[in-house]
C-alpha cells in the first residue's frame, strides 16, 4: 500500500500518533487525508477534511461515512488509556468502548468503501495487547481484545482484497505517557515507520525500538503460526 494518492481516513487526528499520522500521509503524497477528531479542529493543508468523528457515537461514524466518497486506508488511532487496578468495571468498560467497539464500528462503517478500492485497515494497537501491563489493566484488556478482533476481520476480509494490519507499538511519547519516566519513541517516528511497513506489507507492523525487539519472535512464533492455520475457517457467508 503506497499512500500516495490515496485517501486516508484517521481517527484521533489532532494530537499524539494521529496527527503525525496525518503529517506523514500528507509528505507522502496522500490526495485526501480525513482527520477524525471528538471537536472541532483545522489544518492550515486543502487536503485534510476535519470530521467530527468521536468513535463511540453511532450517529458521528454514520454522519462522518456519508462525507467519505472514496477511502483507500482507515487508521483505527482514537484510543484512551486509564490507569486502573481492575477494581472498578466502568473503566474497563470505557476501555472497551473506545479501544475495541470503537475501531469495529468504524470498520464496519467503510467496508463497503474499502472493498470497492480493495483498501486497508490500520488498528492502533500495542505491545500491551500481547502482554499485560500490570499498571494499566483495563487498557491491556481492550487491546489484547482489539487484536483478536484484527486477527478475525483479516482472516473475514482476505477473500475480499482487504488487508488488515496491527501496530503493535510500544512506548510512545503522547500526552498518554508523558509522566512515565522511561525512554520513549516520537509520534513522528512512530508514524513513518507504520506507513513503511504498509508499503512493505506487513500484517503485523513493530514501529519503535521497543517493540522491534520481538518483531522476529512474533512473527515465527506459535501464535502466529496458529493464527495461519485457522485463517481457513471462513464461513461461506460473510456477515460483515
Amino acid at each position: 500500500m503506497n499512500i500516495a494518492n490515496k485517501t486516508v481516513l484517521i481517527t484521533g487526528a489532532n494530537r499524539g500518533i494521529g496527527r503525525a499520522l496525518v503529517e506523514e500521509a500528507l509528505r507522502r503524497g496522500a490526495k485526501t487525508v480525513y482527520a477524525g477528531t471528538r471537536g472541532p479542529w483545522r489544518h492550515s493543508d486543502q487536503r485534510v477534511r476535519p470530521l467530527t468523528l468521536d468513535v463511540t457515537n453511532a450517529v458521528h461514524v454514520q454522519q462522518a461515512v456519508t462525507q467519505i466518497g472514496s477511502l483507500d486506508v482507515l487508521i483505527n488511532n482514537a484510543g484512551i488509556l486509564i490507569h486502573d487496578d481492575l477494581s472498578k468495571p466502568d473503566v474497563i468498560e470505557q476501555h472497551l468502548a473506545v479501544n475495541l467497539f470503537g475501531p469495529l464500528n468504524v470498520t464496519r462503517a467503510v467496508l463497503p468503501l474499502l472493498k470497492r478500492s480493495k483498501g486497508a485497515v490500520v488498528n492502533i494497537l500495542s505491545t500491551s495487547a500481547i502482554a499485560a501491563l500490570p499498571s494499566i489493566p483495563g487498557y491491556s484488556i481492550s487491546k489484547a481484545a482489539a487484536l483478536s478482533m484484527t486477527q478475525s476481520l483479516r482472516a473475514l476480509l482476505a477473500g475480499q482484497g482487504v488487508i488488515v494490519h496491527a501496530i503493535m507499538t510500544g512506548p510512545v511519547d503522547t500526552d498518554m505517557t508523558r509522566n512515565a519516566k522511561f525512554p520513549k519513541s516520537s509520534p513522528e517516528s512512530v508514524a513513518a515507520a507504520i506507513f513503511d511497513g504498509l508499503e512493505k506489507g506487513d500484517e503485523e507492523i513493530f514501529p519503535d525500538p521497543v517493540s522491534q525487539s520481538i518483531a522476529e519472535g512474533w512473527r515465527n512464533g506459535v501464535v502466529k503460526s496458529l493464527e495461519r492455520q485457522v485463517a481457513g475457517f471462513v464461513p461461506d457467508k460473510l456477515a460483515l
